[in-house]
């Protein structure tokens, strides 16, 4: 039989106010989370830049990081409107020649086999074609940029709230160069905030909380970028309409294990739709991008995945959705940025000092009784 401790006065007092001071902690988060926001989005720019500056220090020879900052961030920026540059007419073009295949389906027979007509007599009562097809036309592409442009134009000489959000993004530019010049620095400032008689624990859960972020922010994001840019690559070598969106949808789903299951429904339907040209049948085209998923995912889970991650982190997707769900409702996008490494700390935590000292308890009971 397994020895609990007692609940004296003492230890349900402390437990009491340590619980207080959770809460009270939850509530001052969410109380500044609109000034914290700019901040913590900086700080995780900064932290997901890190390895680049460390790069660039060792390449170039660089003593300080001011110098090696700047020149990492003239580096994001460059790579980032390159690719502007390149994808941005490729992705116009997929949305106008998908919207001419729009309108051709939502006015044209069309017999696949096995398919049943209903299906497609449902999807064109329940789906606007006409509307979705006239918003992907480059005309209207060009129309939204050039309101969206004047509209703010004029929201910004007569509303004080949106030069309050513009400064707010000013803000995280900002604090994403001071924190960048000074990550050592204030990374080191907190170690030394701690109580001496504390830091071992302190410092433990900080490296915990390192290596969840590592495997999340870093890892992820990095398998995920390359998912979406493989499955666009294949997309496009088939000859799926909206390749590239589409491949990059599927990778930020790819942040959420197994999300991209998710993906095939709209992957299928624009295999529906691209089948009106006559130039392609639907099932050729289904099972060509079956087997884009089918190739991508194993390049992901044989190599991607083992080599970036390494132990992948063990969340049923299930608590992956609950925890994005409390933490995002408890502290807003805050929340949703640090739910799935905290998540997997306390999981982890739980296994540590709950699950596990009570197994080895009860294997030392067992073997006493069997002596």
């Amino acid at each position: 039989m397994l020895v609990r401790q007692r609940y004296d006065l003492d230890r349900t007092v402390r437990l009491v106010i340590n619980c207080v001071l959770f809460v009270a902690l939850i509530w001052l988060i969410n109380t500044l989370k609109d000034v914290l926001l700019p901040f913590c989005v900086g700080c995780l720019i900064a932290y997901l830049f890190e390895p680049f500056v460390q790069f660039n220090r060792r390449l170039l020879n660089l003593k300080g990081r001011i110098l090696a900052t700047f020149i990492t961030l003239s580096e994001m920026v460059f790579i980032f409107l390159l690719i502007c540059f390149f994808i941005i007419p490729m992705v116009m073009n997929e949305a106008t020649q998908m919207a001419h295949m729009l309108k051709t389906y939502a006015t044209s027979e069309l017999h696949i086999p096995f398919v049943p007509e209903s299906f497609h007599e449902f999807l064109r009562k329940h789906v606007d074609f006409n509307f979705i097809a006239s918003k992907l036309t480059r005309e209207e592409w060009t129309k939204m940029i050039e309101d969206g442009l004047s509209a703010s134009w004029s929201v910004i000489t007569s509303s004080i709230s949106l030069i309050i959000g513009l400064l707010s993004w000013v803000i995280v530019f900002l604090y994403v160069i001071f924190i960048m010049i000074d990550y050592e620095k204030i990374s080191a400032g907190f170690r030394r905030m701690v109580m001496p008689k504390y830091r071992h624990i302190v410092f433990k859960i900080g490296r915990d909380v390192k290596t969840s972020m590592n495997q999340y922010f870093r890892g992820q994001a990095l398998v995920s970028f390359i998912v979406g840019v493989l499955f666009s690559i294949g997309f496009l070598i088939i000859g799926l309409p909206l390749a590239i969106v589409l491949g990059m949808f599927i990778g930020l789903l790819n942040m959420v294990p197994y999300l991209q299951l998710i993906s095939l429904v709209p992957t299928t339907l624009i295999c529906i739709v691209s089948s009106v040209s006559g130039d392609v049948s639907f099932w050729m085209l289904f099972w060509e991008a079956m087997l884009v998923y089918i190739v991508v995912q194993a390049i992901q889970d044989l190599y991607l995945t083992p080599k970036i991650i390494g132990k992948a982190m063990s969340m049923n997707p299930a608590l992956i959705f609950l925890s994005l769900s409390i933490w995002g409702t408890l502290l807003g996008f805050i929340g949703l940025i640090i739910a799935i490494p905290i998540t997997t700390l306390l999981m982890a935590y739980y296994d540590e000092y709950i699950i596990q000292p009570h197994e080895r308890k009860r294997e030392r009971l067992e073997r006493n009784s069997q002596e």
